[in-house]
């Protein structure tokens, strides 16, 4: 069986609109979103965790799956601009593998 390289990502817009993506085990939900011209993913820092401009919404359905946010994230989700919710995560820390394949997440209707 060959290993599973890239998977489907579905992210929604503030206004509902649906987008799937296809994205690259290993590399972050931000990376993928940003490759794929997802203009509500700002990520202002790269990736580095400075700025909170790669905010989602996890969908409740997958917020389980995913690790705990670092101390350090969840720090930065204080400084969100979109109101903070407790499916709040940076896309920056949310690495892929071949589990999320699916994952669902909400863009929030700002990043600054």
């Amino acid at each position: 069986m060959k290993p599973v390289s890239t998977i489907a990502l579905h992210l929604i817009a503030p206004d509902g609109a649906r987008r799937t993506i296809q994205a690259h085990v290993g590399q972050s939900l931000m990376r993928a979103a940003v490759d794929a011209g997802i203009d509500g993913i700002k990520a202002d820092c790269g990736g580095l965790m400075t700025c909170a401009t790669c905010h989602v919404y996890v969908d409740e359905a997958w917020a389980d799956r995913l690790p705990v946010p670092s101390f350090d994230e969840n720090s930065m989700l204080d400084m969100t601009a979109a109101e903070r919710r407790p499916s709040s995560r940076l896309s920056c820390q949310i690495v892929l593998d071949p589990e999320l394949a699916g994952l669902t997440a909400g863009i929030p209707d700002t990043q600054y």
